[in-house]
């Protein structure tokens, strides 16, 4: 298919939708296994959470799969130790909200008000604080700290050999391999655990085939709430560009039909859907926009048939056992490099909109974001505190809706 037509649901497009879930895999079960989630659920609730969003956005379906987010890893490792995996999933029930309200902002304010409300100054160090917040995590799981099965020589060997095959396949790999390079890094860093002894093969001989993921239900601690909730800004501002991407691939303006309004409920609905079961918030992947570019599958539909192996997937008892012999040095070389380029993404944001930052108010802006949120500054009002990304995000905002701009640029 080489244009976009709507939705045509067709049996002969299943094997593609399993490969656009083959390219998603690696991140998709990642999220999970920094945070302690249980990757099955996550497969579930990716699956759940893209038919729902399909379902919401009918009159025009994007081509576009929803899996686990990556700014809500250290938020979700902070909050289950703070209040327990239940109270985390009532605060991403939460977050997944503020989506909806945002779109229903924008359904009735317009587009402009988003942008004027989570302008890239405010937007780009709150993202760039996430990578760098995560950071002193990938160097201890990289050195093998706290490991009793393997030393830390063998710990960093294992890491930098998955950081080289992940760094590699960025640069050099050709067509759909080139979206897989977190896969191909896991890959590479399993089979050194693998000569070296090291990998425990005991969880999934134990394991059954047909298993229920072990499902979480959620409950609702206002501290937990009010910490996730300003999370959930940079995912849903980087939410435009990842629509502007799509749209740009199929030849197809997703931001009028069906528009913003709708296209952010249905990933709000897909956050508050995950929260639900005990998973990790969605967001739009840009791996498979990756892969509709490359293939030029621009049929919805095909994203239907990856929510459904998704779906299935997650009853595979033997799959999560698998993930979980994965050793920790393999996962931290992958997040060496996958929190740097967060923190990069930010950066990139900040630089594509030009944001002078001689211009007093802006330099304010992101200094004070800055240090609230990676500085451990704590601010309790008794009934909640704030701190960390959250605490960050919050004073961006403000800061940017209070100081005046300088007489030159007023």
């Amino acid at each position: 298919m080489q244009q976009y037509e709507g939705y045509k649901f067709r049996l002969k497009d299943s094997l593609v939708g399993v490969q656009f879930l083959f390219v998603a895999f690696g991140a998709l079960v990642l999220v999970p296994m920094l945070t302690g989630l249980n990757a099955n659920i996550a497969l579930f609730t990716a699956g759940v959470g893209t038919l729902a969003f399909q379902l919401i956005n009918r009159e025009q379906v994007p081509p576009i799969f929803l899996a686990s987010s990556f700014a809500f890893i250290s938020p979700i490792t902070f909050s289950i130790s703070q209040w327990g995996l239940s109270a985390t999933m009532g605060g991403i029930i939460a977050a997944g909200l503020l989506y909806v309200v945002l779109s229903f902002l924008i359904r009735f304010r317009g587009e402009n008000f988003i942008h004027k409300l989570l302008p890239p100054v405010v937007v780009g160090p709150v993202i760039m604080t996430i990578g760098l917040i995560l950071s002193p995590a990938a160097v201890k799981m990289t050195m093998g700290v706290g490991a009793t099965a393997y030393t830390p020589t063998q710990a960093m060997s294992i890491a930098f050999l998955s950081l080289m095959a992940t760094i590699f396949l960025m640069l050099f790999g050709k067509g759909i391999f080139r979206l897989i390079p977190i896969l191909f890094g896991i890959l590479i860093g399993y089979i050194a655990s693998l000569f070296m002894g090291i990998v425990d093969f005991a969880p999934i001989a134990n394991a059954s085939w047909f298993s229920v993921p072990d499902f979480t239900a959620p409950s609702f601690e206002l501290g937990a709430i009010l910490f996730m909730i300003p999370i959930a800004i940079a995912p849903a501002v980087e939410h435009i560009g990842d629509m502007l991407t799509i749209s740009n691939v199929a030849k197809e303006n997703f931001l009028k039909k069906p528009g913003l309004k709708n296209t952010l409920l249905g990933d709000g609905v897909a956050t508050s859907i995950a929260g639900l079961f005990g998973g990790p918030p969605n967001t739009t992947y840009s791996e498979v926009t990756g892969a509709v570019s490359i293939t030029k599958a621009y049929n919805p539909a095909i994203m239907t048939w990856a929510a459904i192996a998704a779906i299935l997937l997650a009853f595979v008892g033997k799959l999560g056992a698998f993930l979980s012999t994965i050793p920790q040095p393999v996962i931290g070389g992958i997040m060496l490099l996958l929190f740097g380029v967060i923190a990069s993404v930010g950066m990139q944001m900040l630089i594509r909109s030009q944001a002078d930052l001689n211009e007093p108010r802006n330099m304010i802006i992101v200094a004070l974001i800055f240090v609230f949120a990676i500085g451990g500054m704590v601010i309790d009002l008794e009934i909640v505190s704030f701190s960390g990304i959250g605490l960050g995000a919050i004073i961006g905002i403000l800061l940017n809706l209070i100081l005046p701009q300088s007489k030159e640029n007023a």
